[in-house]
């Protein structure tokens, strides 16, 4: 049997919440090592640095064969430079499934080698993103059963300056 192929999963993991290491953990199941790839997105405005977030995504998967980088530009892109054929995805409602399909079938046109996986969340994580997080933290909610420990002393610790 072959040995199955790394994928890349792309994002901002702005910040990176327990549902990305959720899925980075189940990826690494399914593909046998993940390139983890953080997004420089121009139309959001990140909390942390893009190198912030790698040190974060880095002390949560130093146990997992993952490789944690930067990218700036198209995901399709990036995982033919990297020579990577599956895009990870996680999909948690049908909002997220039409745009990430929208997003694959591009991809696919724009480099028909290069497929798009997606996977559910657990249920535990099914309703969490990083957008949501951030609106907890600003009416006063707890965040500590959304977030890696790390991560939600560093964002205690970034939102509490602004």
């Amino acid at each position: 049997m072959a040995e199955p192929a790394r994928a890349l999963y792309p994002g901002t993991f702005d910040p990176p919440t327990l549902g990305h290491v959720d899925l980075i953990r189940r990826g690494v199941e399914l593909f046998g090592g993940l390139v983890v790839a953080v997004a420089n997105n121009n139309t959001k405005q990140p909390l942390f640095s893009a190198e912030e977030r790698m040190d974060m995504l880095r002390g949560e998967v130093a146990d997992l064969p993952v490789e944690i980088e930067y990218f700036r530009g198209l995901v399709v892109e990036h995982a033919r430079d990297r020579g990577l054929s599956i895009i990870l995805r996680g999909v948690r409602t049908v909002s997220d499934f039409e745009y990430e399909y929208q997003m694959a079938m591009t991809n696919r046109v724009l480099e028909a080698t290069i497929e798009t996986a997606f996977v559910m969340p657990s249920e535990a994580f099914s309703y969490l993103s990083s957008r949501l997080i951030k609106e907890v933290y600003a009416a006063g909610g707890e965040l500590r059963r959304f977030l890696p420990q790390a991560v939600h002393d560093a964002l205690v610790a970034r939102l509490a300056r602004t």
